[in-house]
């Protein structure tokens, strides 16, 4: 008998003839995220498998694959060989585990026959495991639409038998989709839509733009944090420290005040294009949702975006904020994310912001200042830190 992890994906099976690429990325990142422990990762007939994994790390082992972008489920089972009197005895010593708690269960026998060659079918295995199963136990018994329990059996090179499946996060591997480079603020919204966009195979770089000393130490160590959380789900982000004081007090000095908001925005989706450009990034992204605030009108996006040409996606554009919160909690930016360090953009807000600007007059307000000089001292005076690397 064998302890292994079984790790299942879900919409890789959906790919055509690139499907074993998405299949070696997802390799490269289970064993990175177990690259503490000594397991083998082997991947056969549709499954990959953990092997050697320590008993006192299992726990956390499943934890760190469920943050891996990808996978469907984990299950620990244990390998036995193809005998029948070793599955069924293996099946009740699991069986006997999940009733522990002395109380009546019901519980199937889900079987599955990829070694066709085995003498019983799958059906034939459920029905003879399951009345072995009734036989054994006095506090048991069948339910095949709802049950409490369950007994799992693979045959496949050995006979795989478990009784629990721990969801994974979904989505596709980390670098099946190329990179993307997130304007991360310190707020709740800007980590979780890098979490979404990474989710679906983005790799990470971000961009974060500070106003020392009207921002403190203790907001940059924040948005430093929040990147590291998001690493844990995402792999490796190239975070950016872009210094923007000078930028933003001559935009306050010599815009008119009701646009002084959008033109910052635009700005610094010119110096995060530059710096994604550098990163080989496609797309910019971005945590606005639509209406959530004045900069965040459909006007108003359509402005911020006519200052660049590269793609910008807004995976919460149509999200409210509760729905932001729940899922900032469930990926752990949240707690970080409402601590009352302040960013550039929640100082010199303006008290009437434009929420209609026209992209001429905003054009037209940026010439009162010339913004290359900054823009440029800005990118060579920027911090790289590289985080979520081994």
């Amino acid at each position: 008998m064998e302890n292994v992890l079984l790790v299942r994906y879900g919409e890789i099976h959906l790919k055509g003839l690139n499907r074993p690429y998405f299949e070696r990325k997802l390799v490269e990142r289970i064993k990175f995220a177990l690259r503490e422990t000594g397991a083998r990762i082997i991947y056969a007939q549709g499954r990959i498998y953990a092997w050697n994994i320590p008993e006192n790390v299992k726990s956390s082992a499943i934890e760190r694959l469920q943050r891996v972008f990808g996978i469907h489920s984990i299950s620990p089972a244990v390998s036995v060989a193809k005998d029948w009197e070793t599955i069924c005895s293996t099946a009740k010593e699991l069986l006997k585990d999940a009733l522990s708690d002395g109380k009546r269960h019901t519980f199937k026998v889900f079987a599955r026959r990829a070694d066709k060659k085995f003498p019983m079918t799958s059906m034939e295995i459920c029905c003879e495991l399951g009345g072995y199963l009734l036989n054994e136990f006095d506090n048991i018994s069948v339910d095949v639409h709802d049950p409490e329990l369950k007994i799992c059996v693979e045959v496949r090179e050995n006979a795989l038998l478990y009784t629990e499946e721990f969801m994974g996060a979904g989505g596709m591997p980390t670098g099946t989709a190329g990179r993307g480079t997130l304007l991360i603020s310190g707020g709740i919204d800007s980590p979780v839509a890098g979490y979404m966009l990474a989710k679906r195979g983005l790799e990470l770089s971000a961009v974060h733009f500070y106003s020392y000393p009207y921002t403190s130490e203790r907001a940059r160590d924040k948005v430093i944090e929040l990147a590291r959380i998001l690493s844990t789900h995402s792999g490796e982000i190239k975070l950016h420290l872009v210094p923007f004081t000078d930028i933003q007090l001559a935009i306050y000095e010599k815009c008119p005040p009701k646009e002084t908001t959008i033109i910052m925005r635009r700005l610094m989706m010119r110096i995060a294009e530059r710096l994604a450009k550098a990163d080989g990034s496609l797309a910019l992204i971005t945590g606005e949702a639509l209406g959530q605030v004045a900069s965040q009108t459909l006007q108003s996006l359509c402005v911020t975006d006519d200052a660049v040409s590269m793609p910008v996606f807004r995976p919460l554009i149509g999200f409210d904020k509760e729905e932001i919160t729940a899922i900032a909690k469930r990926i752990g930016t949240f707690e970080t994310s409402i601590m009352p360090y302040e960013d550039c953009c929640t100082v010199f807000v303006p008290q009437h912001p434009v929420t209609k600007p026209e992209v001429e007059d905003i054009r037209k307000s940026e010439t009162a200042v010339d913004f290359t000089e900054m823009i440029e001292q800005a990118i060579k005076d920027t911090e790289v830190i590289e985080l979520g690397r081994a």
